[in-house]
């Protein structure tokens, strides 16, 4: 029997949906390990390490994102339930969160209000115009609500979606380390400041803080999604954008 060639053989897994799952999971479980080794270092986030691999192996070996995504959109499927499994942890909460229901409602309203203006002071500052400003004023919803927003607003959902894994990615890396600056040491507070400004992504990294910390980061990021998905349009709109 004759020996497959190497190119041929590479050829053949390229272009195997499980060839794409295998290395997605397999680069972040390496990715996780060397997060843990290096005592959780912020810029060795997984997810931040695990999409600059992904993205340098498949410009290297030339396989098109359509033919990865193929057969690695069964990760993406599970985001869905992923997303809804975070109730769990946010019921166990339940009393706790009952009890200071008026200082995460004012922390909400002040962390929308902040990362909303500052997004659009920082556009006007770099001269964007108003179809960039569109697009990046959602950044900090989660991108699927976040790109429904940028449509029914006028920004480009693709663009808008660019936007809001670079905030995730980003507010996962930084999170910890200004929170530590900053002397915040609760992790219902911890969580709830990185659900607010780092939805999904910081979701995943507030439960490595702990289930607490995890279960007010997925109480903020669906908070957001919801607020600003009804008022971020109405605000847009009354300040001529």
């Amino acid at each position: 029997m004759s020996e497959l060639p190497l190119d041929a053989l590479w050829v053949y897994l390229s272009g195997s949906p499980l060839f794409a799952l295998t290395a997605t999971l397999a680069c972040y479980l390496q990715a996780t390990w060397l997060f843990e080794r290096t005592g959780q270092w912020a810029l060795l986030n997984p997810v931040l390490v695990s999409v600059l691999v992904l993205a340098f192996g498949l410009q290297l070996s030339g396989v098109p994102y359509a033919n990865y995504f193929e057969g690695a959109q069964f990760v993406h499927f599970l985001l869905g339930p992923a997303t809804v499994a975070l109730a769990f942890p946010l019921y166990r909460e339940l009393r706790t969160l009952g009890r200071h229901a008026v200082p995460i409602a004012l922390a909400m309203l002040v962390g929308l209000v902040t990362t909303f203006g500052s997004t659009l002071l920082i556009a006007q500052a770099t001269g964007l115009d108003d179809l960039m400003r569109l697009s990046i004023a959602p950044k900090s919803v989660t991108a699927p609500v976040a790109m429904g927003i940028a449509e029914r607003i006028g920004g480009l959902p693709s663009l808008t979606a660019v936007f809001a894994i670079l905030t995730g990615v980003f507010g996962a890396v930084i999170a910890m380390p200004v929170l530590r600056l900053i002397r915040v040491h609760d992790d219902a507070a911890r969580g709830l400041a990185i659900g607010l400004v780092s939805h999904g992504i910081g979701t995943a990294r507030a439960f490595r803080i702990s289930e607490r910390a995890g279960a007010y980061a997925g109480l903020a990021m669906a908070l957001t999604a919801t607020l600003s998905a009804i008022t971020l349009p109405y605000l847009l709109s009354a300040l001529g954008i």
